[in-house]
Order: C-alpha cells, then sequence, then structure tokens
C-alpha cells in the first residue's frame, strides 16, 4: 500500500505557503510601516476604522459597494475562514485541487470538507454538476454541506475561470442552500487585465456571497499578515458578521498594528504603489509563460497561468522516465523535483489531488534570482527580465530538469 501521510510531510503541519512574490518590500510600503512602528495599541477585532474604510473603497471601485459595518479584517485569510466555518457550522464544499489551507480548515474544527471536480477550462470553481451530485450524496449520507468555498482566480492552478462558469456554480451551490466564500486573493495579480473577465460571484448573488481577500496576494509580504472579508448587506450578513467577530475575538486574531497602517495605505491603491504592483505582476506574468512553455514543450501538462506567481503541472505523461527515479506518486515528486530545481515543489496532493496523481505547483518567485539586487534593480527594472543572466540560468535549469524527463520516458517506453 502505497503511503497517504508521509512521516515529515503532515497535511496540515506542512502545507505550502502562498507562492511568494520573490521581490523586496517596495520603499513605499517599508515607509508606512516604519512610521507605524510605534503604535502599541493593539488594533480592534476585526479591524480599525482605517483599514475597514479603505478596505470598502477598494471593494466599491471593483463594483462591490461595501460598508464598514459589513467588512472585517484579520491576521491573514487563514484565520477569517476558520473564523466563518466556525461561525457557520456544517460541512464545506471545496473544488479539487484548491488551496492548501482550505480543506484542513474544516477537519481543524471536526468538520468534513468535500472536494468536487472542477470543468476542463479551469480550476478553483466546481463543475456545477458534479457540484450537485456532490451534495445529494452528501446529505443522503447524513452530512450537512453548508458552505461553498471557491476562487476565480486560482491557486493552485493559476487559472481565471469564465464568468458562464462562474455563475452557474454559483447558482447551483444557492439553489442548494449552500453559502460561498469567495477567495479573490488573487484577482489583483491578473497577467492580462484587459484580456481577461474576473467576475466576482458577489457581483451575480450578492445576499449569498461572502467574499475573502489575503493582502498577501497583491499587496503586502507574506510576513506581514492581513487579510479582509466582505459580508452580505442583509441580516443574514450581519449576524455572519457578528458570529465571525466572536471567533476572532476567541482566537485572538486581530492585526497588528504597523501592518493594519500598511494594509489601509496599500487598499488606498496609491499610484507610487500600483506602479510597482503593476510591474510585479506583469514581471511574473513573464516569467509564467516561460516557465509555462518549458514545461509543456518537455511533454507535461499545465493550462496556461492567468494570474499569480505559479503554475499547476500534470507529469503524467512522464511517468514512465519518473518511475526511473523511483517516483511513484505525488510526494515522491515533491521530494524529487524540490531537490533537482533547488526550490519549493509542493506536490498535488497538498491540495487535494490524489496522492497517485504526478501533479506539482511551481512557483515564479524563486525563478527571479537569489539576492535583492537581482530581483528588484535588475527584474523590476529591466525591459527584458527574461535575458537577464539569473533568470536565464533559472529557466535553463527547470527547462533541462523537464526534458531529462521527457527524455527518460522515451527510453524507458516499451517498443510499439
Amino acid at each position: 500500500m502505497r503511503r497517504t501521510d508521509p512521516e515529515g510531510h503532515g497535511p496540515v503541519r506542512y502545507g505550502p505557503p502562498l507562492p511568494d512574490q520573490g521581490l523586496p518590500v517596495s520603499p513605499e510600503l517599508r515607509s508606512v510601516l516604519a512610521a507605524a512602528a510605534d503604535r502599541a495599541a493593539a488594533e480592534p477585532f476585526g479591524g480599525g476604522p482605517a483599514v475597514l474604510d479603505a478596505a470598502c473603497a477598494y471593494w466599491s471601485r471593483r463594483g462591490l459597494p461595501a460598508a464598514p459595518h459589513r467588512v472585517a479584517a484579520a491576521p491573514g485569510a487563514p484565520a477569517l475562514l476558520l473564523a466563518l466555518t466556525g461561525a457557520m457550522g456544517g460541512d464545506v464544499i471545496v473544488p479539487r485541487p484548491c488551496a492548501a489551507w482550505w480543506a484542513p480548515q474544516a477537519r481543524l474544527l471536526g468538520r468534513s470538507a468535500f472536494h468536487v471536480a472542477t470543468p476542463a477550462e479551469c480550476g478553483g470553481v466546481p463543475d456545477p454538476y458534479a457540484l450537485l451530485e456532490t451534495v445529494r450524496r452528501v446529505r443522503a449520507e447524513g452530512g450537512e454541506p453548508r458552505l461553498l468555498v471557491l476562487s476565480v482566480a486560482d491557486d493552485p492552478t493559476a487559472t481565471v475561470a469564465p464568468p458562464e462558469v462562474v455563475h452557474e456554480a454559483v447558482e447551483a451551490a444557492v439553489g442548494e442552500g449552500l453559502h460561498v466564500v469567495s477567495d479573490e486573493t488573487w484577482r489583483d495579480t491578473l497577467h492580462q487585465p484587459h484580456d481577461t473577465v474576473l467576475l466576482s460571484p458577489a457581483e451575480m448573488l450578492p445576499d449569498e456571497v461572502t467574499v475573502l481577500s489575503d493582502l498577501a496576494g497583491a499587496f503586502l509580504p507574506q510576513g506581514w499578515p492581513a487579510a479582509v472579508a466582505r459580508f452580505p448587506d442583509n441580516d443574514f450578513g450581519v449576524q455572519l458578521r457578528a458570529r465571525v467577530l466572536d471567533v476572532l475575538t476567541v482566537l485572538d486574531a486581530r492585526v497588528a498594528g504597523p501592518v493594519a497602517a500598511a494594509a489601509a495605505y496599500a487598499l488606498g491603491e496609491p499610484a507610487e504603489l500600483t506602479r510597482w504592483l503593476t510591474a510585479s505582476v506583469g514581471l511574473h506574468a513573464r516569467v509564467a509563460a516561460a516557465a509555462h512553455h518549458a514545461v509543456v514543450d518537455a511533454g507535461a501538462v499545465a493550462r496556461p497561468p492567468q494570474a499569480g506567481r505559479h503554475l499547476y503541472v500534470d507529469l503524467g505523461p512522464l511517468r514512465d522516465g519518473l518511475d526511473a527515479h523511483g517516483v511513484g506518486d505525488a510526494q515522491d515528486l515533491e521530494d524529487f523535483l524540490t531537490a533537482r530545481l533547488g526550490m519549493p515543489a509542493p506536490g498535488g496532493h497538498r491540495f487535494g489531488d490524489e496522492l497517485a496523481a504526478l501533479r506539482v505547483r511551481l512557483g515564479t518567485g524563486p525563478l527571479l534570482g537569489a539576492t535583492d539586487e537581482e530581483r528588484a534593480a535588475e527584474c523590476l527594472a529591466s525591459p527584458s527580465p527574461l535575458e537577464l543572466p539569473h533568470v536565464q540560468r533559472a529557466l535553463a535549469l527547470l527547462g533541462s530538469a523537464f526534458d531529462d524527463l521527457r527524455d527518460d520516458a522515451q527510453r524507458w517506453e516499451p517498443p510499439r
């Protein structure tokens, strides 16, 4: 029997974090944090006025009007989702694959998390027919599904779900009495923002959707944890927010004062920070496209990345070559590629995929260089970052690793 929980690789404790920016903190954010470093008073549970007002303005600019009494902040999206799951009760439905921390949140509370297959064109959103079948099966077996968590701009697949797919999935969920949590952490990292249509479920059915956004997606470094949630503008939303604040209070989960100042500044989207973020997103988009080209040329399968700082690769077609290296499942693949590439390569089993499926998430941050000088002064400033020697070396190493696996697979392929 193949291992499902390898020693030293527990699914919760060793779950991978969000793909790292691989860039130093912007000068503007550093200045704001430094200016707030002497703030000794704790932020209120659920966030102080500055953060809440900034979050409301941020969402209003995206066609999602909000008021401070409908918004909450916490030190990272996991704290908010934990509070939401605890407040809602019942079981949780998630797509397969999904963000590595979604299902463990439910299990931590003693709830069940049920994975639903995604449509062929994207990840992050469940296939509506599979969703209906799963909900009915779970109820028939005595379960109580109450919550659907999805992401229109997805980790781990880096895809953006078409509006019609989102609409069908959300309508199916609401028709079955589920509340929808839309994780929109990556919505501001679209690689082609003028050509990609991102539609929030809250724009379709605002009374049935809570929006969640971790600012580590686009705005803040991972070491400055802050996230915001937007609740429905109805009695249910008021009650849900109150219960969420109760849970955050029990957890003593509040944003640190200096981080709250940086979060409020970032959510205000000042011009100088917006320019820095645009350059950062554009850089990661170019590197992701080059990495995608390298892995697909070698015979692996991956959807073209459309958002974020990562891509999700299926090495099933190279299984014969991997067998020659003793790689038989996703954990083996994670260990092998992490050592071979010298960068994190979390296996698909971290994201809810089957252990036997040979899938990994690869981040673009480690391909930008080893020093701040390489990553910022050179990569961000260069009109041709893919031509920089250190980026070329990183992409060449990635390409050669996959090319070697393709050659090994062909060598071990049985004669026809």
